[in-house]
């Protein structure tokens, strides 16, 4: 496998006003082909790090495997040109994947993540489970795990570019930490190292250093994420989404205030 490149870079900039050229670091973005048996799916824009766990967390994200089992081997594979990560998936997963391929193949696309038709953005999520950490989640706790964020922001720290995904403890202990430079990628990079280390159902929640948009919301509420919180304000569609599916949505989290927008327990 050639070597993957760094996800920061070295870049010469002209500071000012003292009018200086010196080195900086910024963060690498890197064209990222996801593979399912062999068939190219999708090409993503992303920072080159946690790159198993991001092609496992998309795949589980945006439905196309059912678990974690229905994965069986993952390779990255880096080139002049970008990144392959190619992922061997079970024969009922990788059928569904090519039937919703065949749907897509010769329609003029909406836009989204190459979905072709309003009807293919499911806005209507399946019910979260209820979980009774959650009704007892106050504001505090949330703004404990935000507050835990920065330092586990390595990257970002250097750059001061990448968005980050974290998870939380139900007392809001925080755990672990994903960045990239897209917030959906982050989030990928979260779920899918939590799945691999067959930790995603555990109790708890993510928090997010982005504001939370429709496509975030969706993520956690396919995995049964039972609350999500962001520095940032949600959308309305956000909004409508989670409470649909039964999520805790946090948003404007900066201490000492937070807001939550769902009526959800």
């Amino acid at each position: 496998m050639a070597e993957l490149p760094s996800p920061l870079v070295s870049q010469p900039v002209w500071r000012y006003p003292a009018d200086l050229l010196e080195p900086d670091t910024v963060a690498a973005e890197v064209p990222v082909a996801l593979v399912f048996n062999g068939i190219s799916h999708a090409v993503m824009m992303a920072t080159p790090q946690d790159l198993e766990a991001f092609a496992l967390g998309f795949a589980l994200s945006e439905g196309i495997l059912d678990s974690a089992a229905d994965c069986f081997g993952i390779d990255v594979d880096g080139t002049t040109d970008g990144i392959t990560v190619q992922l061997e998936v079970s024969a009922r997963c990788f059928s569904r994947l090519k039937e919703r391929r065949r749907t897509l193949a010769g329609n003029t696309g909406c836009g989204i993540c190459g979905i072709d038709s309003l009807a293919a953005l499911d806005l209507q999520p399946e019910p979260i489970a209820p979980a009774p950490w959650a009704a007892q989640l106050q504001a505090a706790t949330v703004l404990r795990a935000l507050h835990a964020m920065p330092p586990l922001q390595v990257l970002n720290a250097a750059c001061g570019s990448l968005h980050a995904a974290g998870w939380a403890t139900p007392d809001g202990v925080l755990t672990e930490v994903l960045e990239d430079v897209g917030r959906h990628n982050a989030l990928d990079k979260l779920l899918g190292q939590r799945a691999r280390a067959g930790r995603l159902h555990e109790p708890g929640f993510v928090v997010m250093s982005s504001r939370a948009s429709y496509e975030l919301v969706r993520k956690c509420a396919r995995l049964q994420v039972a609350a999500l919180a962001t520095i940032s304000a949600p959308t309305a569609l956000a909004i409508r989404i989670a409470d649909t599916a039964g999520l805790q949505l946090w948003g404007l989290c900066r201490a000492p205030r937070a807001v939550r927008y769902t009526l959800v327990p």
